[in-house]
């Protein structure tokens, strides 16, 4: 119960953090950017639990110009980046502001995924319209080397 009860709970913030028009695209903060897609890694919300879409409004909405047409060009991939597996199940997701440099924050996300420790740092990125997703960095690679790779 207390799972469905966090689940419910995580996709209504993500809800009222997207958007509200397709056109633009970007979040408030640097931290929202990254609370908002792991609002799509709860377990049994219809459309938040089976992680972060590949549809051109979410692209938009979440990444820099540069993974745009990437992360749409492949599917499925072996496994999901932000959770460093195949599958998940996401203890309390931890995010904070480590680096602030030039038009570039550093936003660290700590969890566990099923109870394995996972730590993230995203490369976020403030354009005229919010806050999108440069890169995203884990212990042995990035998003954006990891996309490639499939990619070729």
């Amino acid at each position: 119960m207390a799972n469905s009860v966090r689940s419910t709970f995580i996709a209504l913030i993500g809800m009222l953090c997207t958007p509200l028009s397709h056109a633009i695209a970007g979040f408030q903060t640097p931290e929202s950017v990254v609370r908002n897609v792991y609002a799509y890694y709860g377990s049994g919300a219809d459309g938040f639990s089976q992680g972060l879409p590949r549809d051109e409004d979410t692209v938009r909405n979440f990444f820099d110009d540069g993974l745009q047409a990437v992360w749409t060009a492949i599917r499925p991939p072996p496994y999901d980046f932000f959770v460093q597996s195949p599958s998940w199940k996401l203890g309390p997701v931890n995010i904070a502001v480590t680096l602030r440099q030039f038009d570039r924050t550093y936003v660290e996300a700590s969890f566990t995924n099923d109870g394995k420790p996972v730590s993230l740092n995203f490369i976020v990125v403030k354009r005229s319209d919010g806050w999108l997703i440069y890169d995203v960095e884990s212990t042995h690679d990035s998003l954006r080397m990891f996309l490639s790779q499939l990619k070729n």
